[in-house]
């Protein structure tokens, strides 16, 4: 038996969402900008794509860009936001930003003449807003948050976040990445004054290499990449029509799934309370006021988070120990650092996320594994 835990890395994909795909790839594999009639059923696929995504968010299908995934979406949002700047500013992230969009606000920064400035967090992971009221003057020019820290689960105020831009930067634009958030996390666009918002289909249970970004109507981008001028000249290239239907089919089907499978909500709980009683010397790492139900950050020192992952995946336990991209590299989200986290103790932590398709039998043997591994590892320390 393999109990999958790392679902903020990735998810699986539903059977829907394959034979989705595999239908369109057989009999849909037209370019949907070809003028003959196939080709034609091909852009209505894409159509009906956008009309799930605006639904699902309350947006227009007219805002609904397609992307390979949530980093091209934060660059695109981003950069192609910058490109139009034609006065220098000031690009504020928060510290809680998945590399792909704190890198491209800091390339965009650099590419444009601009100015990027960290908004930093409190020590309890969330994002501190007072510090942000002070940062914020006439010279903003973009906000780029994140709905859902992929590292904590510490959710983002984006409704207080706009409040801040309107009243201390009305000017300044605010890019929201949504990759985390979305479907998991409400959030509406005709609610809340945000002028883009990233997506990605891997993260909800559909296919890799397909996402979206949603772009306000009236709020001005540039594309960052040339060629035939696809997708209002904003995102050239042929469109991947069996990834939009995978995402579609994704969407569609998540709150429906959600009923089928056990309901996510309560088993982050569930673990933290089994490794608390048994391990009481762990350590929460992101314990904001408001956290997302599928993400639980937690380290047990002296065990290095890279071994225990390694020894859970022996006895068939799939966690991990951050942000993929970063992980691989054997790098550290500098989120801890801003958040005084002791070195140690980062090294020590894991990420353990889960999605609709995991249920109380794998919390159960998920949390046996890792205290067994725990209390044998934790005998042996590094000189």
């Amino acid at each position: 038996m393999r109990v999958y835990l790392d679902n903020a890395a990735t998810t699986r994909p539903f059977e829907q969402v394959i034979s989705a795909m595999a239908d369109c790839m057989r009999d849909c594999f037209y370019n949907p900008a070809a003028f003959y009639s196939p080709a034609m059923e091909a852009e209505r696929e894409m159509k009906r794509t956008r009309a799930v995504i605006a639904k699902s968010i309350d947006a227009s299908e007219k805002e609904i860009l397609f992307t390979s995934g949530g980093t091209e979406s934060n660059n695109l949002a981003i950069i192609g936001h910058m490109i139009g700047q034609r006065t220098k500013g000031v690009i504020l992230f928060s510290g809680l930003e998945h590399p792909s969009a704190q890198n491209a606000c800091i390339e965009a920064a650099a590419l444009h003449g601009q100015d990027a400035r960290e908004i930093p967090v409190l020590r309890n992971g969330t994002l501190d807003l007072q510090a942000m009221e002070n940062m914020l003057d006439s010279k903003t020019r973009l906000i780029c948050v994140t709905q859902v820290c992929n590292e904590t689960g510490v959710i983002t105020p984006v409704h207080q976040v706009v409040q801040l831009r309107d009243c201390m930067a009305p000017d300044a634009a605010i890019h929201v990445d949504g990759v985390q958030g979305y479907l998991r996390v409400p959030f509406s666009m005709a609610e809340c004054n945000v002028q883009s918002y990233a997506i990605s289909a891997h993260k909800i249970h559909g296919p890799k290499g397909v996402g979206a970004l949603v772009v306000r109507r009236g709020h001005r981008i540039r594309p960052i990449l040339v060629g035939g001028g696809q997708q209002g000249n904003l995102r050239s290239g042929t469109e991947n029509t069996p990834g939009a239907v995978g995402l579609r089919t994704a969407v569609e089907s998540f709150h429906k799934e959600a009923h089928a499978y056990a309901p996510m909500i309560n088993l982050r709980q569930m673990m933290l309370e089994l490794l608390q009683k048994e391990l009481p010397d762990l350590v929460v790492l992101g314990q904001g006021l408001d956290s997302a139900e599928h993400i639980l950050r937690v380290a047990f020192p002296p065990v290095r988070g890279e071994t225990l992952v390694h020894a859970l995946e022996e006895v068939g336990v799939l966690i991990g120990t951050g942000a993929a991209c970063n992980s691989r590299k054997g790098k550290r989200s500098t989120l801890f650092t801003s958040m005084g986290v002791p070195s140690e103790v980062v090294e020590s932590s894991v990420r353990i996320s889960f999605s609709i398709m995991n249920t109380r039998e794998d919390v159960l043997m998920a949390a046996q594994s890792i205290i067994e591994k725990v209390s044998q590892l934790s005998r042996y320390k590094r000189r």
